[in-house]
């Protein structure tokens, strides 16, 4: 699903690199999923079949395992429930259903709540150059894609547009107040821990994860977007994993590596054409991690009740 296929009879809000957002109302959103792809922060030509239905139903999935332990803005993924609120919306219905979230409006939380288990990606070159991450000192003699002693939580910047930069918890107190970093902070490492704790007895690593939190109208922190997707995570086979070695991820890794195997692109605009196998792989890593995480294949999905 491209930029121009979403034809949706209520005012477009916002169009991130995955996910366009819609006002339906004074008090709800409808988060569409397209099946878009983006790498070194540049959207790629062709899309990923199911990619969006992976990231809308395994966020919901992950949000019924949690709905004991904290308020989310979740509605409801299901399609009929999003048809019997919103009737104007079934003409559109091919352009929306499956990837969808219904869900309540909140004023985001500026800050994104990162929590790392192992050192990769940014946090190691980071890491790597000065013995840091966010500008705070790690132990020393670290390896690359170890697991760290203690999950750090690694809050960086939303950025609108380019790259979130790293910030330290004393920075968040500065633009959340103490009371709410430290909500933010506990909230997170409970997240993590979960999904963590389960993946691992799926034979899976929960490498490191992010997550967004917004504000209700009557002042409730909620979590909100994608939570413990691909998209959001960083999950590697257990079975395979060697520190200090690459990690084959379950996400878009084979667009990353195919691009990185692309000398003449310098990623930036305009990106070359992604191959069929590749585009292929890929979207079987994103239904792997579904099957393997819920235990069920995507079209075998049921959606959950919250409301």
């Amino acid at each position: 699903m491209n930029k121009k296929d979403i034809q949706i009879p209520f005012p477009m809000i916002h169009q991130g690199k995955v996910r366009d957002v819609y006002e339906v109302s004074d008090h709800m959103l409808l988060m569409v999923a397209s099946d878009r792809v983006s790498a070194f922060d540049v959207i790629l030509p062709q899309t990923i079949p199911r990619k969006g239905e992976v990231l809308t139903k395994l966020t919901a999935w992950w949000l019924d395992s949690l709905r004991d332990d904290l308020d989310h803005h979740l509605i409801s993924v299901d399609t009929q429930e999003i048809l019997t609120r919103l009737p104007t919306l079934e003409a559109s219905m091919n352009n929306w259903k499956n990837r969808s979230m219904l869900v309540h409006k909140t004023k985001p939380v500026m800050v994104e709540c990162v929590v790392r288990g192992y050192i990769s990606g940014s946090a190691w070159k980071e890491y790597r150059n000065s013995g840091t991450l966010a500008g705070e000192t790690l132990p020393t003699g670290l390896i690359e894609n170890g697991s760290l002693p203690k999950p750090i939580f690694s809050p960086s910047t939303k950025a609108t547009t380019g790259h979130d930069e790293n910030i330290t918890f004393t920075e968040v107190i500065k633009l959340q107040g103490e009371d709410e970093a430290q909500k933010l902070r506990e909230l997170s490492f409970h997240i993590y821990r979960h999904g963590a704790d389960f993946a691992h007895q799926r034979g899976i690593i929960l490498a490191d994860t992010k997550f967004e939190f917004g504000h209700h109208s009557d002042g409730r922190l909620l979590l909100i977007d994608e939570v413990l997707t691909p998209d959001s995570s960083r999950f590697w086979p257990a079975e395979t994993y060697e520190p200090g070695e690459k990690q084959p991820s379950l996400d878009k890794q084979p667009v990353r590596d195919f691009l990185d195997a692309i000398s003449n692109w310098d990623k930036q605009p305009p990106p070359p054409d992604l191959t069929d196998d590749v585009v292929s792989e890929t979207t079987s890593r994103y239904l792997k991690i579904f099957r393997e995480l819920t235990g069920t294949n995507l079209d075998s999905f049921t959606s959950p009740e919250f409301e």
